[in-house]
């Protein structure tokens, strides 16, 4: 009976002291879901965290904090505040899936060179927070210029980025957006940078609703070079389109979901809901939680499971 009593006090001893360990690791296992910061322009920093912590998101997107929407302005990821910042984000367990900067790379003149500027801040600062991406823009093909100039403008813009990039360990990613919807012409883009610090963002509502393609055949085309996504739904309101809660639109989100599952995806699905740009649809404390909801079951609808 002592030895019985001592084997037992043993291991509840064991497992009183391990037990702190062993709930951090139940906390970290979570889903590959995210969510951009472009849907909570009212939260500070500190709510940011706590509800990404609370919902169970493994990531965040940073696309402005507040009315600042130049990262590198932003008091908790500038000077001394910065290693703070990254301890709190490695405490909860979560990760900045990426830098949402708003360079885009069909400017010119005055216009281009703070494009640039910006990108390479950005970059500077994903590379001292170990963030792997910074998401920039191919964006708009002006009426009147020929197709053939804008395009050798924005492939001549992210070869500067992806340089200035490599060395610092970072990769500029490409968002499907504005006129730079089709995968043909992102493909065009991405093979004229030619270069491993450069790939794509899916964004598949634009290329579902703007670029009219199938998903499957968007992944088909750019799969090897979609390192990130965003998702999410709308449905049509006259000429235009209001986003709207996932699963309640037209937009196939969950066979989106399925073709990166099936395919081995490795990225976060991310939620990027434009409440800064549309401030009329719902707020994030109704619309972050059901996405965590409904993109969770449709990952493991598609056997993904969580890490």
């Amino acid at each position: 009976m002592r030895t019985n009593r001592r084997t037992f006090m043993s291991v509840l001893a064991a497992a009183a002291v391990a037990s702190p360990a062993i709930v951090r690791a139940q906390r970290t296992r979570r889903y590959p879901i995210a969510f951009s910061t472009l849907g909570c322009p009212a939260w500070s920093w500190k709510t940011i965290l706590e509800q990404a912590d609370r919902l169970g998101y493994a990531a965040i997107e940073l696309r402005g904090v507040l009315q600042e929407m130049d990262l590198t302005k932003v008091p908790e990821l500038s000077g001394s505040r910065l290693a703070e910042t990254k301890k709190d984000l490695s405490a909860l367990g979560l990760v900045i899936s990426d830098l949402g900067a708003s360079a885009a790379m069909h400017q010119t003149g005055e216009a281009r060179a703070k494009a640039l500027d910006e990108g390479r801040r950005f970059i500077d600062l994903a590379q001292a927070m170990g963030v792997k991406y910074v998401r920039m823009f191919g964006d708009q093909i002006a009426a009147g210029e020929p197709r053939e100039a804008v395009f050798a403008r924005v492939i001549e813009g992210f070869q500067q980025m992806a340089a200035h990039a490599k060395p610092a360990g970072v990769t500029v990613i490409m968002e499907s957006h504005g006129d730079f919807t089709r995968s043909a012409d992102i493909a065009t883009i991405r093979s004229g940078v030619a270069s491993d610090a450069f790939a794509v963002l899916w964004d598949a509502h634009h290329t579902y609703v703007d670029g009219h393609e199938p998903p499957a055949d968007t992944y088909a085309a750019l799969g090897r070079w979609i390192r990130h996504t965003h998702l999410k739904d709308s449905t049509p309101a006259g000429t235009e389109r209001r986003y709207v809660l996932t699963g309640a639109g037209d937009v196939p989100v969950k066979s989106q979901v399925g073709i990166l599952a099936a395919a081995g995806y490795k990225g976060y699905y991310c939620f990027e809901w434009e409440k800064r740009w549309h401030p009329e649809i719902e707020d994030p404390e109704v619309a972050f939680p059901h996405y965590a909801r409904t993109m969770t079951q449709y990952l493991k609808d598609g056997g993904v499971k969580p890490a």
